[in-house]
């Protein structure tokens, strides 16, 4: 229950979803898929997920209202086999797309024993837990990956920031216990905390997020100036980059500096098959600095693997490769290993030059 200050009126959790409903629809989405994304965002609050729930209700019409979000997407199934299908969303609101996933994939676990359904041209759907949650009515285990609709996390070692806050989820039944539900990314803090604390006019803690110089960032009005930082330093990376390959590289979408989206801009169009290049790393730098545990190179280090870097935080500032003198060519031996990778990770990988990467 909700009470007004203004009318001391009682607002119930139907009122509020029929008013968000009569938003959508408003905003030109169709009966019907105005009240199955009301009630999810309803249910999201009521979960307490308010970051990722009625709150960015004025966000999901503003995206519909300029053309970011196709109001009359066809939402179709292309690739299927008895335990597998691939989802084109038509660049639809998220909640229709992951929740007919959703479904289409506990009809293939009746059927077979496991369903898993991708799915690419897709938006925010809200949190995880409410997709990995509905197999437990059929006493199934949920799993979620999830490519983040905008990029706030850099490479470890990076400065750019090309990944998501790519959430994982899962949900495991307990018989007559409360199921186990695990809904999380691999930041430290959400970006949806980070705008709530921006419209509550509060701080951000210190650990949330660093400047583009390394030092804590607590202002999260100036948000867009920094990165998020990943929980377990580079760990908190990987789990993002595998998330990343699991969700989008998998469903031939989107990912790096492409996946991440305006307002007025729709889902980024699919990744063709097929398409790779050839990238070879570099390992020249040394490890993570003592003065900044979250740090790959420091600035002496990355010049003379050659790549210029920041005297301030020892991030690499250009991606450009000069000749690296004979002497500190010995001295590193840098290990130059190939590999053949979708095109979608370009972005990504170049950042990674200055970066301690194994590539085994």
């Amino acid at each position: 229950m909700r009470q007004s200050t203004k009318t001391e009126e009682t607002t119930t959790d139907e009122d509020l979803e029929a008013f968000v409903a009569r938003a959508f629809i408003a905003a030109g989405l169709p009966d019907a898929d105005a009240q199955t994304v009301a009630g999810l965002m309803v249910e999201a609050d009521l979960r307490g997920s308010d970051t990722h729930g009625v709150i960015r209700l004025p966000l999901y019409v503003r995206r519909l209202r300029a053309g970011g979000i196709n109001a009359k997407a066809n939402i179709r199934v292309i690739n299927e086999s008895a335990s597998v299908a691939l989802i084109d969303g038509d660049n639809a609101m998220g909640h229709l797309v992951m929740h007919g996933a959703a479904l289409l994939a506990i009809e293939k676990a009746k059927a077979t024993g496991i369903g898993w359904v991708g799915a690419r041209m897709s938006n925010h759907a809200g949190p995880a837990a409410l997709y990995v949650t509905q197999p437990l009515d059929h006493d199934m285990i949920g799993l979620y990956f999830a490519v983040g609709s905008n990029n706030h996390l850099p490479p470890w070692g990076g400065s750019e920031s090309l990944l998501g806050t790519n959430p994982m989820a899962v949900a495991v039944p307990a018989l007559e216990e409360p199921p186990i539900v695990l809904d999380m990314a691999p930041t430290v803090a959400a970006y949806g905390k980070v705008r709530l604390k921006a419209q509550r006019g509060e701080a951000m803690p210190v650990g949330w997020m660093i400047d583009r110089e390394g030092k804590p960032l607590t202002d999260p009005k100036r948000a867009d100036e920094g990165y998020l930082l990943p929980i377990g330093d580079y760990k908190g990376y990987g789990l993002s980059l595998i998330i990343a390959l699991l969700a989008g590289a998998l469903n031939r979408a989107a990912l790096g500096a492409r996946s991440s989206i305006s307002s007025k801009k729709p889902a980024r169009q699919p990744i063709p098959a097929r398409r790779s290049w050839r990238w070879r790393s570099r390992r020249s730098c040394r490890p993570r600095s003592s003065k900044r545990p979250w740090m790959v190179s420091s600035a002496t280090f990355a010049s003379r693997a050659g790549c210029r870097a920041s005297s301030a935080s020892g991030f690499p500032v250009s991606k450009a490769m000069p000749n690296v003198s004979t002497a500190a060519r010995t001295e590193f031996r840098c290990r130059k290993r190939c590999a053949r990778v979708s095109i979608a990770w370009r972005e990504i990988l170049r950042s990674l030059r200055c970066a301690k990467v194994s590539m085994r």
